[in-house]
């Protein structure tokens, strides 16, 4: 537990953006991981088990727990660039951070894993139980969906690496 409270707990907070909640949340993978020890199939990595098991955790987790926050429409999100629109203030971080957490859920969780928790397609796919294709292609709306709306705040090119 000690080795992968850190890594789980980041990842946690990258779904829920509250460090009690993710806490919790962890706490609750950690759980199922040990029920579940008995399906583990020796022939794949441990941790990539191990992840996709919380990573649903979270999934589920987070559609249980709806913070408002999580749903800023694009109003908000201009309002919160108004006061400045300087990329170096951080501001940009936060609305970015809005913006994927105001995405679909099945994009959000792609963008998520793919690019915060720096999982590579096969890793993000599997920890979501989709196909790498699926993943590819929410992966490319999730991204389309965060260049519309963050292109009126931030101007053009604000999205992550491509997949």
């Amino acid at each position: 537990m000690r080795r992968w409270q850190g890594p789980l707990l980041k990842l946690a907070y990258r779904f829920c953006r509250d460090r009690a909640l993710a806490e919790d949340m962890v706490q609750e993978a950690f759980l199922r991981i040990h029920r579940k020890l008995d399906r583990y199939d020796e022939r794949s990595r441990f941790s990539s088990w191990m992840f996709t098991v919380a990573t649903r955790v979270f999934i589920s987790e987070t559609r249980r727990v709806r913070p408002g926050w999580l749903f800023a429409d694009e109003d908000s999100l201009a309002r919160a660039a108004a006061p400045t629109k300087d990329p170096d203030s951080g501001m940009r971080d936060e609305l970015v951070r809005r913006a994927v957490l105001a995405l679909p859920e099945k994009y959000r969780d792609a963008v998520t894993l793919y690019y915060f928790h720096e999982q590579d397609v096969e890793q993000a796919a599997t920890s979501l139980g989709i196909a790498t294709g699926t993943l590819k292609s929410r992966l490319h709306r999730g991204r389309a969906l965060l260049e519309r709306r963050l292109a009126h705040s931030l101007g053009p090119a604000t999205t992550p690496r491509e997949a």
